[in-house]
């Protein structure tokens, strides 16, 4: 297949999913991100595809992420005067979300007996991707490992905040919006753009102030082990 059809069929099966996700109501098992993804690798199954050249041939995809993110600095400006009223909680939720993630990972990963290398691989996980296979990397870990345990922890992430919350009775969507970026990175981010755009600028400040505080945490807590 012509490395050319790969970034057109990446987009038109983002289009269906995106479209299957709007007709469902946006239901949480219709996420993009799981029913696009299914799709694509379908495609390269029938097709034959090894993902390297899958991987070359969408690069300029990946490239786009970068200014989509940089793009979430706009509803942060707009709503800066709250964040900076709310800055100690948020500050707080951060900082224990952040510890909780990491630390919980390596001593999961601990009782469990799994390989330093895959407890490091595996701890950055609820950070944003880019940032989570580097830490990773100069960690020790695996980039790879590291993808996967993202992309998983964002899915399981998004589908588990609402009844969570509900659970705990806590109806705050701006807590909600905040959960999310922190807990389900850029995947949370979405949802939260599609559900509750008026709290976006909640869940981009938690996946970006997220993304450097695992960073930092991991780089540190990897001398120690």
């Amino acid at each position: 297949m012509p490395a050319l059809a790969w970034p057109l069929l990446t987009l038109a099966a983002y289009a269906l999913a995106l479209r299957l996700y709007r007709r469902s109501g946006h239901h949480l098992l219709c996420l993009p991100v799981l029913t696009g993804t299914a799709l694509v690798v379908a495609l390269l199954v029938l097709s034959g595809t090894a993902y390297p050249v899958y991987a070359e041939a969408t690069k300029l995809l990946r490239w786009l992420t970068g200014p989509a993110v940089i793009a979430l600095a706009v509803p942060l400006y707009r709503q800066a005067a709250l964040l900076r009223r709310l800055a100690l909680p948020l500050l707080g939720a951060l900082l224990a979300g952040c510890a909780v993630a990491v630390g919980a990972t390596l001593a999961l990963s601990w009782a469990l007996g799994a390989p330093l290398e895959v407890a490091l691989s595996l701890a950055p996980k609820s950070a944003t991707m880019p940032i989570a296979m580097a830490a990773a990397e100069r960690a020790g870990g695996v980039p790879a490992l590291a993808a996967m345990a993202v992309v998983a922890t964002g899915v399981l992430g998004t589908l588990l905040c609402a009844p969570l919350l509900r659970r705990l009775r806590i109806e705050d969507e701006r807590v909600a919006a905040f959960t999310l970026g922190l807990a389900a990175h850029a995947i949370g981010v979405a949802r939260v753009l599609q559900t509750r755009p008026e709290t976006v600028a909640f869940a981009a400040l938690a996946m970006s102030m997220n993304g450097v505080a695992t960073a930092l945490v991991l780089a540190v807590v990897s001398r120690w082990l």
